[in-house]
């Protein structure tokens, strides 16, 4: 038996004791710091590996794990020189300070780092990830030596209740660290601000240290003395707690999935769920804090928490329903009547559904933690149990998080998925319980019995049938995967039939005429009034395929690729109308890559790059709308090339759009914007002018091929086509002002405030009235007068359609029989005029 210094308390009398307790919660408070600075650093660094990795879920998941290997590692080295630490609380100081000045500088770097990094990887691949994830690693190294080493400082009471209420502190710290990026620092700070705030955390917490130490410098003596190994029972419940962490982490995976048909894409939806994740286990700590002096057997406390949180977890999957939608539409009325915020009474929604779906199960694993320390974690070693404890949990979590993305739900979906998961947790239950009572067995057996059977009644399509559209319509596509779960829902009848997208359970697009046409001038316009001759074209964003495949239209193209992050969209592709098959188009280049990524790493050219993501106020979408990417895009043009982004009127408030605005205009000296449907616009940009040339324009759409396919979405002509122009660069400038635009530092637009209702309604008209002529040279008159004509027809359109926003019943009946005779030769005007609903 090898032997080592021991340190141990001095033995305390009453009044020593009060003070320890006394201590515990000044401890306590030191964590809360450092929690809420340790998850505001997480939230930073993986939004930044975005930028860096791309947002492909292997590269996220490999880059997150080595933050997850940092806190394993220093959880277990710190608190083994914890129990070595005469000062355990300077050595904490000494901890926090490091994490401040060490988090700082990996913000920075990664901010950085990704032109870097993707001209290494070209080169030197594995030294690339290898030093990003270094970076990654080395601070979390000390964030997982906190928690043990404050453990060591509180002395040698009750380890299961010191561990408790300081599991509790740091994850009740956390809870705010998830949400005060999302709703406060980075839309007010920004990102390196935000790092900023978080390292301040960290040096306050390190100057209470320090005070403390100084107030109670003889707390802690050191004496020589012979250690005993951990005992095998300490190993066995390290081990199973392990396995524990990694079913845990497998549980959040899925329950992404679950809350999928419940929620929102925007970042305030994932901040609220983490939250409450973070409560559950806070909450679960805290009680087992409250109640341990009643524990007598840890082992059996420990089976049934673990077991039971599996069962929770089934049962919460198993009673989705309708009845949740009305709760949450319950809560956001509530909350919003009571706040007169809209965001309020949405975070409202998302606080229901995630309180369904992970309070429990969470509140039971948070209570698991402290009960394993009972066991694992003696008082003369409780620094190195509680570090081993911690260190073998999240090694657990990293396989867990792997496995299960990768391999279990590809292969079985969610639903069976959890089934699998929740029967590993009574497993891991009988084994825990093997060291305590038979009645202990027994019931984690019945347990595990009613795992298996709730699991073989729960249909594997139960989630599938929770999707919005799939209630209003036939679902005929559903995938889930680890790029998000992908379904496609066909809706209407006979010739007014269609079909829409649905990514993460929100409507993407459709190939409906309204969604026909504005994806199909998103490729075709800004090849038809190129000033050059174009060669090759980049889409980014497959979606329904229409954009990508009326490419194919335009003669000359000798390069068209497609950029796309999840493969199910692509699989998904054949279902849609009005693609030209480019889902098995040979000419088509389909890259699986997140698009700002495939910029990044390649260095082909091209004459025209467009784009159509999903809305830019989706958390993480802002990467493709904001100034940073447009500078990187402009660096991928050919001479005379354009970058065209698609502009949504709906999805945010009229002075975001001004900010999208202001960051496209920031990069390109050349730029335009056209309106290609009712609820959405087109900026074209360019770093050399961009001349209108009428005759070019005609000669183009005269091929067969490409004026059929504007024709079908009623642009038939020359003038229909120019109609859409509505102003120059001067004329964004005007309408941008003075409003910053969106960067990747300050991406303000992913954290907007929510989108007021029928904000189209101040939009569309703001951006109308910077309407001019386009600036064709000498144009025949015959030419400026149909233009005038077609843009009359846009125009009575779109008063119509506002007009139907707006409730305004009288206005929309006059013009419908002037739009019904239009209507007659147009098939854009035809399909609104049908009544079905658009987009």
């Amino acid at each position: 038996m090898r032997s080592s210094l021991r340190f141990t308390a001095v033995p305390a009398a009453a009044g020593t004791r009060t003070k320890q307790g006394a201590g515990l919660w000044a401890a306590a408070g030191l964590l809360f710091a450092s929690g809420m600075a340790s998850l505001i650093f997480q939230i930073l660094w993986i939004k930044q590996l975005s930028l860096i990795v791309g947002v492909e879920v292997h590269a996220i998941a490999v880059a997150v794990s080595a933050f997850f290997l940092g806190l394993a590692a220093g959880s277990a080295w710190l608190g083994r020189v914890a129990d070595r630490s005469s000062q355990p609380l300077r050595l904490y100081a000494g901890i926090e300070l490091g994490v401040a000045v060490l988090a700082l500088a990996v913000t920075w770097a990664l901010a950085h780092g990704a032109p870097a990094f993707a001209r290494a990887e070209q080169s030197w691949p594995w030294l690339a990830w290898l030093v990003v994830m270094a970076l990654v690693a080395i601070p979390p190294m000390l964030m997982g030596g906190t928690l043990p080493v404050l453990l060591r400082a509180c002395g040698a009471g009750q380890v299961g209740r010191a561990g408790g209420v300081l599991y509790a502190a740091n994850t009740a710290g956390a809870i705010l660290g998830a949400l005060l990026p999302a709703f406060v620092l980075i839309p007010a700070y920004g990102v390196f601000n935000t790092a900023c705030a978080a390292a301040g955390l960290n040096l306050a917490a390190a100057a209470g240290a320090w005070a403390l130490q100084r107030q109670t410098p003889t707390a802690l003596s050191a004496e020589p003395a012979e250690t005993a190994a951990l005992p095998r029972d300490a190993w066995a419940a390290i081990g199973l707690y392990g396995a524990a962490g990694a079913i845990a982490m497998g549980y959040e995976v899925l329950w992404s999935q679950m809350v999928v048909p419940f929620m929102s894409t925007r970042a305030f939806a994932f901040s609220v769920v983490l939250a409450v994740y973070l409560a559950g286990l806070a909450l679960g700590a805290a009680l087992y804090a409250r109640w341990e002096h009643r524990v007598r057997d840890p082992w059996r406390v420990f089976a049934l928490l673990i077991a039971g949180a599996g069962v929770a977890a089934l049962l919460e999957l198993a009673l989705l329903g309708p009845w949740l939608i009305k709760a949450q539409s319950m809560a956001e009325a509530a909350v919003w009547g009571w706040t007169d915020s809209g965001l309020a009474g949405m975070s409202a929604r998302f606080a229901v559904v995630a309180s369904v779906v992970v309070l429990a199960p969470t509140l039971l694993l948070g209570a698991a933690f402290p009960a394993v320390l009972r066991i694992a974690a003696p008082p003369a070693r409780r620094g190195q149990g509680a570090g081993l404890v911690l260190a073998g949990n999240t090694l657990g979590g990293i396989a867990g998080t792997l496995f299960v993305a990768f391999v279990l739900l590809p292969r079985v979906g969610t639903v069976r998925g959890l089934v699998v998961l929740a029967a590993a947790a009574c497993a891991i239950g009988i084994a825990a319980a093997w060291r305590s009572t038979p009645m202990a067995r027994a019931v984690t057996a019945a347990l595990l019995g009613s795992v298996l059977i709730l699991g073989w009644a729960l249909p594997a399509d139960h989630l599938a049938r929770q999707l919005p559209g799939a209630k209003e319509g036939r679902l005929v596509f559903y995938d889930e995967s680890r790029g998000g779960t992908v379904a496609v829902v066909e809706r209407g009848e006979g010739g007014q039939r269609f079909r829409r997208l649905y990514i993460q359970g929100v409507s993407n697009s459709g190939d409906a005429m309204p969604s026909l046409r504005y994806m199909r001038l998103q490729a075709l316009l800004p090849l038809v009034v190129h000033a050059g001759e174009p060669r090759s074209a980049l889409v980014i964003g497959y979606g329904t395929g229409i954009t990508a495949g009326a490419l194919s239209r335009f003669p000359g193209l000798d390069r068209r690729v497609v950029a796309e992050l999840v493969p199910a969209v692509v699989q998904a592709g054949p279902l849609f109308k009005g693609s030209y098959d480019a889902s098995v188009d040979p000419g088509l280049d389909r890259r699986l890559r997140d698009g700002r990524r495939e910029l990044l790493v390649s260095h082909d050219l091209y004459d025209l790059i467009t784009l159509e993501p999903p809305p830019p106020s989706a958390a993480g979408v802002v990467n493709l709308y904001s100034r940073d990417f447009y500078q990187l895009a402009a660096g991928r043009l050919n001479p005379q090339g354009v970058v065209a982004q698609w502009l949504p009127l709906p999805t945010q408030n009229l002075d975001d759009t001004r900010a999208l605005v202001a960051s496209f205009i920031a990069v390109f000296p050349h730029a335009t914007l056209w309106t290609t449907e009712l609820h959405e616009m087109l900026l074209v940009g360019s770093m050399q002018s961009m001349p209108l040339d009428a005759s070019r324009i005609a000669a183009r759409m005269a091929q067969p091929q490409l004026g059929q396919a504007l024709a079908d979405v009623g642009v038939a002509t020359p003038a229909a086509l120019l109609a859409t122009w509505i102003t120059d660069r001067e004329g964004l400038a005007r309408f941008a002002g003075d409003v910053a635009p969106v960067t990747d530092d300050l991406p303000a637009i992913e954290y907007a405030p929510w989108v007021r209702p029928r904000e189209i309604l101040h939009t569309l008209p703001a951006l109308l009235t910077l309407r001019g002529d386009p600036p064709l040279n000498s144009p025949p008159q015959s030419l400026m007068a149909a233009i005038e004509r077609e843009r009359g027809i846009l125009d009575l359109l779109y008063r119509t359609g506002l007009a139907a926003y707006a409730g305004n019943r009288e206005e929309w009946g006059r013009n419908a029989a002037a739009l019904n005779q239009l209507a007659q030769s147009n098939p854009y005007l035809r399909w609104f005029m049908a009544g079905t609903e658009s987009r």
